[in-house]
């Protein structure tokens, strides 16, 4: 993974399909946290569109009951590729995973701007769509550190495909 000539490490290990299948209902992974900058918001105001004072003017945002600005929802949600690839072991074979939504999202409290927030992912389901296609779903909880309750829950659904010579039985 690159960012902007800077090399960021991606997991290295594999698991079989059969393995992530033995680990149905148990939490697969843990991202490391991400620090969520006021640049960062910004950046993704600028990219999103979305200006609203409460994530961008620190002076407006003190005088609200966040006491501060706040980290757009959809911000945290971007995140969740990045944890993904920090928490998550590659399925063996795989040659590309895609995003292809979510089932259930809900923000459950709001982030602070220099916060730092990690994912959580229990696979919830996982299975066979066609050869050598693969579905997963998970159970992700961002966390903010410091605080019980998370910043999102969402059960997120990708796809996997894995290159021929490498089926789903081994």
């Amino acid at each position: 993974m690159f960012q902007r000539g800077q090399v960021y490490l991606v997991r290295t290990d594999l698991l079989s399909f059969e393995d992530l299948k033995g680990k149905l209902g148990l939490e697969v992974g843990v991202s490391r946290w991400f620090t969520i900058d006021q640049e960062r918001v910004d950046k993704f105001a600028d990219l999103t569109e979305d200006w609203q004072y409460i994530h961008i003017d620190t002076v407006a945002a003190k005088k609200t009951p966040f006491n501060g600005t706040i980290v757009h929802g959809f911000l945290t949600v971007s995140l969740l590729s990045a944890m993904y690839y920090d928490a998550i072991p590659m399925i063996e074979g795989s040659k590309l995973g895609v995003n292809y939504g979510f089932e259930k999202l809900r923000f459950l409290s709001p982030v602070k701007v220099g916060s730092k927030v990690r994912g959580r992912f229990e696979l919830s389901d996982i299975r066979e769509i066609r050869p050598f296609e693969i579905s997963t779903t998970w159970r992700v909880e961002v966390e903010i550190e410091g605080f019980e309750k998370p910043a999102l829950v969402a059960q997120w659904i990708g796809r996997q495909y894995l290159s021929e010579g490498h089926s789903q039985n081994g």
